[in-house]
């Protein structure tokens, strides 16, 4: 069993920057890759990003350019730095954990408005 706890969320103004973060704990030896989702109201959650235990990274184009994963193997922690946010990207955003089983975060809310 893994556990995720995510935080970084808030509301920030179009153009402006927010890191995400996410910690796990449990059978951290399971976990291959780890990344990033977000779900929009009315929508399907989304791929974002999502990087390896070897560091190997991955980008959907609607984020790529904007957003930086990155991954601390020590802390067993994951981050999402985005920045110049766009309305758009106002969404729930939620970690997941890639190996043999895989595990979600809780979510955390992004608003971004003027």
């Amino acid at each position: 069993q893994v556990h995720l706890v995510e935080s970084g969320g808030g509301s920030v103004q179009p153009g402006g920057s927010l890191r995400l973060s996410c910690a796990a704990s449990g059978s951290i030896s399971s976990i291959s890759a780890m990344g990033w989702h977000r779900q929009a109201p009315g929508n399907q959650r989304e791929f974002l990003a999502v990087i390896t235990s070897g560091g190997q990274t991955s980008y959907a184009d609607s984020v790529k350019g904007r957003f930086t994963i990155s991954r601390d193997n020590a802390k067993n922690t994951v981050y999402l730095q985005m920045n110049s946010l766009k309305p758009e990207d106002t969404a729930v955003y939620y970690c997941k954990t890639y190996g043999r089983s895989n595990y979600w975060g809780q979510g955390t809310q992004v608003t971004v408005s003027s």
